[in-house]
């Protein structure tokens, strides 16, 4: 049987934040299985996050993000974790999409067409994202932004159909036995994803 081989791609600029003991914890589970574990720290990468000309004139990838590509284009499960910050994902993760997720690598536009080709079928992913509100509120009251983003206009643009979001809020004011708990649940979701 093919060994699963798992990226975790931790999103939050502070590595002292309880978004990386999520992902200490999904880790800790995937340890568990016989999947392979791979992972990337997005604070800890050396780069430009912003794609200063667009699509019009081609930026050069420094070292760390052409290693990033290389774990993507490996995986067969994509993990993100990462914290909802005005509705969307923190500036150092969206600076990682625009630069990595590239046409030729990610995607390719179609000549004279408005479809594409995606060139991460067969990929799935998991979004693990903390809230300050109640994921109920931030789905029927604010219609979950960062959640349609990742899922619809990334992960599924680029091919990858399976995406399952993991909300853990509201965690502003939240007590150490709810942090506890969360962890427990996510390193199991790390044993059972692998």
């Amino acid at each position: 049987m093919k060994q699963k081989k798992i990226l975790v791609i931790n999103g939050h600029p502070d590595k002292e934040s309880y978004n990386y003991a999520l992902a200490n914890a999904y880790k800790k589970g995937v340890k568990k299985s016989t999947a392979i574990l791979k992972e990337i720290n997005i604070r800890d990468l050396d780069f430009n996050p912003n794609l200063q000309f667009g699509y019009r004139k081609r930026t050069e990838l420094e070292p760390d993000l052409l290693e990033a590509q290389e774990k993507l284009k490996w995986a067969d499960h994509i993990v993100w974790i990462y914290p909802v910050w005005w509705g969307s994902v923190p500036a150092i993760m969206k600076g990682f999409l625009d630069r990595v997720l590239l046409p030729g690598f990610a995607f390719k536009k179609r000549e004279g067409s408005v479809w594409w080709d995606k060139f991460f079928t067969g990929k799935t992913a998991r979004l693990i994202c903390t809230l300050d509100q109640p994921p109920w509120f931030y789905s029927l009251i604010n219609g979950s932004p960062s959640h349609k983003a990742m899922k619809r206009l990334t992960m599924n643009f680029i091919g990858v159909k399976s995406v399952k979001i993991t909300s853990i809020g509201p965690l502003r004011l939240s007590k150490d036995s709810f942090r506890t708990n969360w962890l427990k649940k996510v390193e199991r979701l790390g044993e059972k994803n692998a």
